[in-house]
């Protein structure tokens, strides 16, 4: 599947999931032992690991679609990088979306400043370039420039990435999923 089927495909399945028609939820036990030879995702995803943010269930997903990496603030940090390195270099995947969302805690973290000890310090200085991009602007605005910055620096601090993405292999779109309503928009 290239890269503009596997976003129409996520594109479809978030229809069906603002629609409460969701088809997904098949994983029986064909599904699960279909799947013990290898995985093959049509996108990963690069996600906030916000308990309200599912990307399976946003996107409509069965087990084996989509490889999920989940980190507060959907950064791309060295272990992210690394996980999306495989999919790409590894699954074949073609699309890679960086999911941001409305009311994002680990941006308003970022936007708050502070102290917040030494992890969630390092977690929040991969966000503090979009805070500093957006002054004076609202937790969703960065949020949406958060999910863009991150998209770049996968291109930026990963080889198999950027030659994926240079050749024309692979496709970087940032999004922003609304709890309210259970939209995605893609920034394409």
């Amino acid at each position: 599947m290239n890269w503009k089927e596997a976003l129409d495909k996520l594109k479809s399945g978030n229809k069906n999931y603002v629609n409460d028609s969701l088809n997904s939820g098949r994983a029986q036990t064909g599904v699960r032992n279909s799947l013990t030879g290898g995985q093959k995702p049509f996108a990963i995803i690069l996600s906030c690991a916000d308990s309200r943010v599912a990307p399976e269930q946003i996107f409509d997903a069965d087990l084996g679609e989509v490889f999920v990496i989940r980190v507060a603030g959907n950064i791309a940090n060295t272990s992210s990088i690394a996980s999306i390195e495989y999919a790409v270099a590894h699954l074949g995947a073609e699309l890679i979306v960086v999911l941001g969302h409305e009311s994002c805690g680990a941006v308003g973290a970022a936007l708050a400043g502070g102290d917040n000890g030494h992890n969630l310090n390092h977690l929040v200085s991969h966000i503090v370039p979009a805070v500093t991009a957006c002054p004076g602007a609202d937790v969703n605005t960065v949020v949406k420039k958060n999910a863009n910055l991150n998209g770049d620096a996968l291109v930026e601090r990963s080889k198999i990435i950027s030659a994926a993405v240079n050749g024309g292999k692979c496709k970087i779109v940032p999004a922003y999923y609304s709890l309210s309503n259970g939209e995605v928009d893609f920034e394409i």
